[in-house]
């Protein structure tokens, strides 16, 4: 029988350090190793792009109106500040809820940028899929829309890119007419699309007397939808307290039916009769602000009465994202 020859092991190449680019999942890694991309370095890019984030926006400026903007509120913008500044030929750069024909972001003729939020996006992480786009858009030719891609799994979030201090102040628009600069002289086509948009948009209104709660019309019935900062279980304990005390309503034939949990926070939603109005909700909306300070320092167990409300909140909670 003829001997087995000798088992070697190659050498293994050096990786020197810097940035691996991406590559096919199939293809060779560009580190050397000899093993596919999906096999080495890859698998590391693999994981950062799936893993989810659960509060994306949790440390920029307005986490709460953030949320809002991307799951609650149709139509509206806000002003973005950089933190190294603007690049040279960019005027402003604005969030918007949405963009024409769900671009991801539009570079405008005079070179200033829209940014789009309520996108699909690729990864685990909106706010590197966020900031990826932003980047783009800040070098985009003027007039071009910029396509969705896979944002790189080591590149930068919008908390690396806006300046942490600057104020974040959504305006909620009635429509989309902040798509066009000149919405009055637009062409047939571009008119016949913001009037179905606007057709589509649900009446709504961010209140002035408290942080991040809209009012919002339906035919129905009105809501009030406020997204609240709080840890979600003492939040919870918190409202259910008030409302096993029937102190969680915002006055007569309203009533707190449940919430939502988006990105990390819980968003209270109030039934509204119909004929309310978002100025008429404004006080209310303050008082309760009063009455819910307390109940969240209040750190004693609950009550039975307590408990039956705050399964009752439960029972009735959605979870958007």
């Amino acid at each position: 029988m003829a001997k087995k020859r000798p088992q070697t092991k190659a050498k293994r190449p050096q990786i020197t350090d810097g940035q691996i680019p991406v590559v096919g999942a199939r293809e060779p890694c560009p580190c050397g190793s000899g093993r596919r991309y999906k096999a080495c370095h890859g698998r590391a890019a693999a994981h950062a792009v799936t893993e989810l984030v659960h509060r994306p926006f949790e440390g920029l400026p307005g986490e709460c109106d953030w949320v809002a903007l991307r799951e609650l509120v149709p139509a509206a913008t806000a002003g973005l500040t950089l933190k190294d500044g603007l690049p040279e030929g960019v005027p402003s750069v604005t969030l918007a809820t949405v963009l024409p024909m769900a671009w991801p972001a539009l570079r405008r003729d005079d070179g200033s940028v829209l940014l789009g939020l309520q996108n699909d996006t690729s990864s685990g992480d909106i706010s590197r899929d966020l900031a990826d786009t932003l980047q783009r858009a800040l070098a985009a030719d003027p007039g071009t829309p910029v396509q969705a891609r896979r944002a790189p799994a080591d590149g930068p979030r919008l908390q690396d890119l806006l300046a942490p201090e600057a104020a974040f102040e959504p305006v909620v628009h009635s429509g989309f007419e902040f798509w066009v600069p000149d919405p009055e002289n637009a062409t047939p086509d571009v008119t016949a699309s913001l009037e179905r948009a606007n057709a589509a948009a649900i009446p709504t209104v961010k209140l002035s007397g408290v942080d991040s709660a809209y009012w919002c019309e339906t035919p129905e019935k009105n809501h009030l939808r406020w997204v609240m900062p709080y840890p979600e279980e003492q939040l919870l304990d918190a409202l259910a307290r008030l409302h096993a005390a029937g102190r969680s309503s915002l006055g007569e034939g309203t009533r707190l039916v449940g919430s939502f949990r988006a990105h990390g926070l819980t968003v209270p939603v109030w039934d509204l009769p119909s004929g309310v109005g978002a100025e008429d909700v404004e006080k209310p909306a303050a008082e309760f602000a009063e009455r819910l300070a307390p109940a969240l320092d209040t750190d004693a167990p609950l009550t039975p009465d307590e408990r039956r409300a705050r399964g009752g909140l439960t029972n009735r909670q959605v979870t958007l994202s």
